[in-house]
C-alpha cells in the first residue's frame, strides 16, 4: 500500500490562511473515508477533521468554523483550508486515509499515514 503524501504546510502569521493538499494513490480512494491530524510540538497526534466517503465531515471543536476539509475523488486528493490561523495550530500536519467513522469520531487507518507537512503561525 503507497502511503499518502502531504503539501502545502509552510510558515503564516497569525490571522492568516494556508491549504493543506493529500494525495492518494489508491483505485479505490472516492470509496474511502479520510481525515487530517496534527501533533504540536511536544504533544500527542491528535484529530482535526475527517470526511465520510460519501461527504459528511467532522471537525474537532478547536478548529471548528475555521477550518474545511474537502475532497476531490477526480484527482484522488483531500484538502483542509485553514483560515483564521492561530499560534496553537502549529504543528505537523498529517493525513489519513481509509480509516473509519464510528459514533461520529474518524479512526485512523495506522497503516496509511502520509510522512507530515510543518505548518508553523507567527504572531
Amino acid at each position: 500500500q503507497v502511503q499518502p503524501v502531504e503539501s502545502g504546510g509552510g510558515l503564516v502569521q497569525a490571522g492568516g490562511s494556508l491549504r493543506l493538499s493529500c494525495v492518494g494513490s489508491r483505485s479505490d480512494f472516492s470509496r474511502l473515508n479520510m481525515g487530517w491530524f496534527r501533533q504540536p510540538p511536544g504533544k500527542q497526534r491528535e484529530f482535526v477533521a475527517g470526511i465520510h466517503f460519501t461527504g459528511g465531515t467532522k471537525y474537532a471543536d478547536s478548529v471548528k468554523g475555521r477550518f474545511t476539509i474537502s475532497r476531490d475523488n477526480a484527482k484522488n486528493m483531500m484538502y483542509l483550508q485553514m483560515d483564521s490561523l492561530k499560534d496553537e495550530d502549529t504543528a505537523v500536519y498529517y493525513c489519513n486515509i481509509d480509516g473509519a467513522f464510528n459514533s461520529g469520531r474518524y479512526f485512523p487507518n495506522a497503516r496509511s499515514w502520509g510522512q507530515g507537512t510543518q505548518v508553523t503561525v507567527s504572531s
